[in-house]
């Protein structure tokens, strides 16, 4: 039975400084759908005893079989804390990898976060992702440490063991925290100082461009951290921001509650044992006083003393000894009122919830710290307010006027009627229509059933007149018939079917927080998308309205702004939805109607003066792809309408169609992709689809040319080796220079292709959403770009520099980029070396430099077409199709015939620049083709928590699929071992399967994927030495791994594969005949 009515959660809702919006962030499997229960217990939702058997945040059948979280939902509890009530709108986020999108879904709507920590597997991998996207989003968190049962029962510390093992976690969580503030001083973000923060202002860290540095200054760049104000950034017990828990069995408790205790039966201030009831302090029991240096001293430090030797003494006597005398005993010391029946159970367990759940309640202990230390909608900080208005690349006062003074009202979370609406969605979520408030069955009055039995006999007597009339015509029987016809039991069947399938249909709500102003039920609102601009938009509608017809499917090129009536509203209560009339700012809700005008995110507001949010920044990277189609050719047009709901149901999966005609699906892992297909058969396309093998991304690269052959000798050829044939490799590599003409002959263009310096195709991979703003601001002022955009350009560009010049390049390389590609953001770089044509190229200026002379002008008018072929030529390389990486193409020389008089030569949009990008793009190909050509794979970050047992087993399967081992340590206080490796995804599949099989489940595998590695095997290979020979034979039937992953792209393309069925057969010979 629910302890508070939906009515006071609405009546909580006019109030934002009692409001929480939270989520929880952790590891997978560290508790968090456990923890929550425990909180949505404590509002009499579900029961206590069902509190992390039930895992009621899971709504799903495969959250429950699996037994981990898919998808965020969001529940709104109840708590009163002396004198106040709180609203804490709650969001259960998934903690496997493959699921971190739907993280980022849930953290952008907080305003705070709970970090829970496994005290037995400590700092995770998921977990340090969770805190820099905290960090990130601008989120204050706390920190839980749960499954303390497991270090009494399982791992068996001492007390003593135990106090430093969770020492030992709490400094690794905050060495994260303190390698995010470092990381970000060092990119000069705006931190607050000590000095500032009394003021209530902030400061920059960063060297504006016109500091002049010298010898005086230089030392300050030291003193960066020392003016932080990193007080609030740690996670302290003291401080009240850590809470110690055990979720299964309902218990946890903060510094603050066993100070409280102590304080009445020790006499000491409760504001000093707060202070020193964690720490190297212990009690003086001669003088009566705490005193520092237990550790100095030999001393029980006054956390073991007080706290775990207590906890350890309960779980000695019920879970251990299970001495009913002595439990006895400890409940009646501690004071609890507990009913004999519950300390009657066989199973400790259960006597040890019924226990700890009244000595120390977890709902309240969390639920306390998160009122006390997470900040309300209305501590909204001007850098989060202004990060969510408008992305780092550019200015805030670039906004428009009326855009800039919308930030008072997101400041001041204004909920008036005069208020801007302004609302954010991060998500659609799809709900079974089944499930919708206005279609869930109503309780009828005994009223109400009664004239419901009227009208359905006075519908029975009017069908049985009518039968009677019409037999009576036809053979004058006269009799009665109280029975219902066949015909009639088969339309009220279809009836029932046709009810039953608009039932089952799925409906779009829109997962959303409101940031300004009240959102009303049958109001109507602007849908902005991602791309909206008002800049643009306040213009363009200034004197037009939104056509309110527009939809999504029909909105004109350009127009990124629809009207939409907000159809219903509704509180989301977990597995259920309450009906709402309006909801005020600061609230979190879900919005109906608006499946036809918003995809994915969108932002909501009255006003268009009123700027799109900014992206979400996204975890993991879709990189697992299947083609898919349906099992009947019938059901094609079920298939593509489910990927589109498929599509706007999930924030992380891409649907895409290829120009082969296949329908992709792009997903981030194999339980991701799992998930998709069984949405896409039982819920959305509701039909049987064939699934291909998956379809795994590659890249195509070029290297210096190899100085050791595949069995480890020296290059005879090579420069390098010193041979006879070094000369005769210097002239190869001269004639490497590809001219090549356009099909008029009225153009040549002469290019070489060089591999890029591994460091510079890093920093280029690294900066792609840095140079993807470039290529935005390509016709835009530098002014309206943000200083710090503008410093991490000057970084980059100088960055390039150094790395060039340590290669040996040429210093004005830097200078001479004409492009990146492919799309124009790649690892790729096409080189300007054109004699005396100085192009656009890529970085921003500050004056406009036109060529003066006729013949760079000319060029000038095909500078976007030479580009056009160089981005055709990267997007798709001539091994297998696939985009290039890592490859510099220099432009020598490009020649036009100054005599050419025909009009299609001076047009840039004639024949002849298809010709040019023709030519370009052919050219870049024949030069990649002159070197070393190798493929790029790509590369999974496999972190595995695997018993030390089972270690040899581990390796044996990352060893048959071609992973390498980067380190594996033992975890402090644990037989279990941390093991980090690089697996390559194309080989990863049913990897998480097979290696549980082989360690019989004692090894938890996390793929993430890390990037791309080049494959130093050569594709086209062929044994030529005499070593070759005799280590491959004759045949060299060994597997060409670069080969396989080649041939097998091309196959799936329809390209051309060189490979021979059958190649010296010989027949099979036994040593003895069948008898």
């Amino acid at each position: 039975m629910r302890l508070v009515t939906f009515e006071k959660l609405v009546d909580l809702q006019k109030s934002p400084d009692k409001i929480r919006n939270i989520c929880i962030l952790a590891h997978v499997d560290h508790g968090k759908t456990t923890l929550a229960d425990s909180l949505v217990a404590s509002n009499g939702i579900i029961s206590q005893r069902l509190a992390g058997k039930l895992r009621y945040m899971d709504s799903r059948k495969d959250e429950q079989e699996r037994g981990i979280t898919m998808k965020s939902s969001s529940i709104a509890l109840y708590h009163h804390r002396d004198p106040d009530d709180f609203l804490v709108n709650l969001i259960d986020s998934p903690g496997h990898v493959d699921f971190s999108t739907e993280v980022t879904t849930a953290v952008r709507l907080c305003d705070g976060a709970v970090v829970v920590v496994d005290v037995v597997e400590g700092v995770c991998a998921q977990t340090i992702v969770a805190l820099r996207h905290a960090w990130e989003e601008d989120i204050k968190p706390i920190l839980v440490l749960n499954k303390l049962d497991r270090i009494i029962l399982e791992l068996k510390f001492t007390p003593l063991d135990a106090y430093i093992h969770l020492t030992q976690i709490l400094e690794r969580v905050n060495a994260v925290m303190a390698e995010l503030l470092v990381t970000d001083i060092g990119k000069g973000f705006n931190i607050p100082s000590r000095k500032s923060r009394s003021r209530g202002t902030s400061t920059s860290t960063s060297i504006s461009e016109d500091t002049i540095i010298t010898e005086h200054n230089i030392k300050d760049w030291s003193t960066g951290l020392d003016d932080v104000d990193d007080s609030q950034l740690y996670f302290a017990p003291e401080h009240g921001n850590v809470v110690f828990a055990c979720a299964l069995d309902g218990w946890g408790f903060r510094i603050s509650d066993f100070a409280k205790i102590f304080s009445k039966k020790l006499g000491f201030n409760e504001t000093v044992l707060n202070a020193t009831l964690w720490g190297n302090y212990y009690i003086n029991t001669k003088l009566k006083r705490i005193m520092k240096g237990a550790q100095e001293k030999a001393k029980k430090p006054l956390f073991v003393q007080l706290v775990l030797e207590n906890i350890w003494a309960m779980y000695e006597a019920v879970a251990v000894r299970k001495d009913k005398e002595m439990v006895l005993k400890i409940v009646n010391n501690l004071n609890l009122q507990i009913h004999p029946r519950e300390l009657k159970p066989t199973d400790p367990k259960l006597v040890l919830y019924a226990i700890m759940i009244k000595w120390l309640p977890l709902s309240t202990a969390l639920l306390d710290t998160i009122c006390e230390k997470l900040p309300s909608p209305l501590e909204l900080t001007d850098k989060k307010v202004e990060r969510l208005m408008f992305s780092h690349a550019r200015k805030f006062a670039a906004l428009p006027k009326r855009s800039q003074e919308l930030k008072e009202f997101f400041l001041n979370c204004n909920s008036s009627d005069d208020a801007p609406v302004i609302i954010f969605v991060s998500k659609m979520v799809a709900v079974e229509s089944k499930s919708l408030p206005e279609n869930r069955p109503k309780i009828l009055s005994y009223e109400e059933i009664a004239a419901r039995r009227e009208q359905a006999k006075q519908r029975l007597a009017e069908k049985n007149a009518k039968q009677l009339e019409e037999r009576s015509e036809s053979n004058g029987d006269t009799s009665p018939n109280y029975c219902l016809t066949s015909e009639n039991k088969d339309d009220n069947d279809n009836n029932v079917v046709n009810e039953t399938i608009s039932e089952d249909a799925d409906v779009f709500i829109a997962f959303a927080r409101v940031y300004s102003g009240t959102v009303k039920k049958g109001c109507k609102l602007y849908i902005l998308g991602p791309r909206y601009d008002p800049v643009d938009g306040g213009t363009k509608f200034k004197d037009a309205e939104v056509d309110p017809k527009h939809t999504l499917k029909d909105l004109p090129l350009g127009q990124h702004v629809t009207v939409s009536e907000i159809k219903s509203l509704y509180q989301l209560m977990g597995r259920e939805l309450e009906m709402l009339q309006e909801v005020p700012a600061g609230n979190i809700c879900g919005i109906g109607g608006l499946d036809d005008h918003i995809l994915k995110t969108a932002t909501i507001s009255s006003t268009l003066s009123c700027p799109s949010f900014t992206d979400l920044n996204l975890i993991s990277v879709p990189i697992l792809r299947v083609a898919i189609e349906p099992v009947r050719t019938s059901d094609m047009a079920r298939l593509v309408n489910g990927m589109k709901l498929l599509n706007q149901a999930d924030p992380c999966v891409q649907t895409l169609v290829q120009e082969s005609g296949e329908h992709v699906l792009v997903t981030a892992g194999e339980v991701h992709l799992q998930r998709c297909i069984d949405d896409l058969r039982e819920r959305f396309a509701k039909v049987e689809v064939t699934v291909s093998k998956p379809i795994v991304p590659f890249r195509e690269t070029i290297i210096d040319p190899p100085k050791m052959d595949m069995v480890n000798e020296l290059v005879e050829n090579h420069p390098s080796s010193g041979g006879h044939d070094a000369k005769k490799y210097s002239q190869e590599h001269e004639s490497e220079l590809i001219v090549q003409a356009t099909s008029n002959k009225k153009c040549t263009i002469k290019l070489r292709a060089k591999p890029l310096p591994n460091r510079v195709t890093e920093l280029l991979e690294n900066s792609i959403n840095l140079i993807t703003v470039l290529k935005e601001s390509e016709n835009t002022k530098i002014d309206i770009l943000s200083e710090s955009i503008l410093k991490d350009i000057v970084d980059l560009k100088e960055n390039l520099r150094g790395e060039f010049q340590k290669e040996g390049w040429d210093e004005e390389t830097v200078n001479q980029i004409w492009s990146f590609g492919p799309k124009r953001c790649g690892p790729n770089l096409l080189i300007n070396k054109v004699p005396g044509y100085n192009c656009r190229g890529v970085w921003p200026r500050t004056t406009t430099s036109e060529n003066s002379n006729q013949y760079s002008a000319t060029l000038d008018a095909f500078y976007s077409n030479f580009v056009n072929g160089f981005q055709l030529a990267t997007l798709a390389g001539p091994l297998c199709e696939e985009p290039m990486s890592g490859v510099a193409f220099i432009v020598e020389d490009w020649l036009m015939d100054s005599e050419a008089t025909d009009d299609s030569m001076n047009h840039p949009f004639g024949p002849f620049s298809g010709q040019l990008m023709s030519c370009v793009r052919d050219a870049c190909r024949k030069s990649f083709q002159t070197q070393a050509q190798r493929l790029k794979v790509a590369m999974y970050s496999c972190s595995i928590q695997v018993n030390g047992e089972v270690l040899g087993k581990l390796y044996a399967v990352l060893g048959k699929r071609c992973g390498r081992i980067l380190h594996g340590d033992l975890q402090e206080g644990s037989a279990n071992f941390e093991v980090t490796a690089l697996l390559p995804v194309i080989e990863s599949f049913d990897f998480a399967n097979e290696v549980r099989q082989q360690t019989s489940g004692l090894a938890l595998p996390q793929l993430v994927f890390c990037g791309w590695e080049v494959l130093e095997i050569d594709p086209f290979w062929q044994p030529t030495t005499e070593e070759e020979y005799l280590h491959f034979g004759e045949k060299a039937d060994t597997e060409n791994r670069a080969r396989k992953y080649m041939n097998a792209v091309r196959k799936r393309k329809g390209l051309r594969v060189e490979e021979k069925t059958v190649e010296f057969a010989e027949k099979q010979r036994t040593l003895t005949r069948n008898k």
